[in-house]
């Protein structure tokens, strides 16, 4: 059995490899001497099951209804965290660069979000997600994280399942970049590596 307590999702994530050494550009732009690669969570449906199952263990109190994620990351992370509240899931994805509800997805007064995401460095993807939840007019009840690698002020309840601070840096001030070290861009709006 996997257990998702932040020491045992901290062993969990390093057995599988998920962090990773070396010189990132982040989804964000920051870049890090440490990534980690959520997919290494993501590809063990057992795991996403557990993770799932403790996220929604942590926000059940807010009362969600809806569980609202980004896409491509969160998809798979929203739906099992959505089916363990028993809720609908759905994603948020861009549309002319812009982040929109597609695919006649829906959100309204009634409703209160549960935003989830996997890793969060700046927070950039959640704020996306809230911002789109809004303009539909629900309500943010929380937002649930598996990693959290800088906290971030969301404005809501925010619960992440793993602290895990990792330092990252403007590219201007990167000490990597100073020492002229080649860099990795493995994160999901990345498709090729420099």
């Amino acid at each position: 059995m996997i257990d998702v307590a932040a020491a045992d999702l901290l062993r969990e994530l390093e057995a599988r490899g998920a962090i990773l050494s070396g010189h990132f550009r982040l989804s964000s732009g920051r870049h890090s001497n440490r990534f980690v690669q959520k997919f290494r969570i993501l590809e063990d449906p057992r795991l996403v099951e557990r993770v799932g199952r403790a996220l929604a263990d942590a926000t059940l109190a807010f009362l969600p209804t809806v569980v609202v994620s980004a896409a491509v990351g969160g998809i798979v992370l929203g739906y099992e965290t959505a089916r363990q509240l028993g809720t609908f899931a759905i994603f948020v994805e861009k549309e002319g660069g812009k982040p929109t509800l597609r695919r006649g997805f829906a959100l309204g007064p009634g409703d209160r979000a549960l935003v989830v995401e996997d890793v969060v460095t700046t927070g950039g993807s959640v704020r996306e997600v809230i911002d789109v939840v809004r303009a539909h007019g629900a309500e943010v009840a929380a937002v649930g994280i598996i990693v959290q690698r800088a906290p971030a002020d969301f404005g809501v309840p925010t619960v992440p399942l793993l602290d895990l601070p990792i330092e990252s840096f403007d590219p201007e001030s990167c000490p990597q970049c100073a020492a002229a070290e080649p860099i990795t861009e493995p994160g999901s709006r990345f498709l090729n590596t420099k």
